[in-house]
């Protein structure tokens, strides 16, 4: 059997994952993707196939505040801007996907930033 490569890894344990977690208009999926140096964070309804809210470290709106920040600490920060946009949308509840990565570190910091701000996982 061919080795498999980090990345490709990770997209097949993503379609497993995706296999039973499925967002509503009711609980739409907070998706996570990390690469290197970013990370972005989207709240989705797979019913319309359309992204209700989203948050990057990429973002204009965010870019200053996230001067001098840990990655980690920039995580967290995107946890908490898509959660808010996501309540400005009436979205209280959603089902966490965390993209095949592991969840630790970042991943972790922005689903403890969207529960700090007040989404429901």
């Amino acid at each position: 059997m061919a080795t498999k490569s980090r990345s490709e890894a990770r997209i097949r344990r993503h379609q497993r994952v995706r296999k039973t977690v499925f967002g509503t208009q009711d609980r739409p999926r907070l998706s996570v993707f990390r690469s290197g140096a970013e990370i972005y964070a989207q709240v989705i309804n797979d019913e319309a196939g359309n992204t209700l809210a989203s948050a990057s470290s990429v973002d204009h709106e965010l870019r200053p505040k996230m001067a001098g920040l840990t990655k980690t600490e920039q995580a967290r920060l995107i946890g908490q801007a898509v959660a808010e946009r996501a309540k400005t949308v009436g979205i209280t509840s959603v089902i966490f996907d965390r993209g095949g990565f592991a969840y630790i570190g970042r991943v972790k910091a922005v689903a403890d930033g969207a529960r700090k701000a007040g989404l429901v996982f």
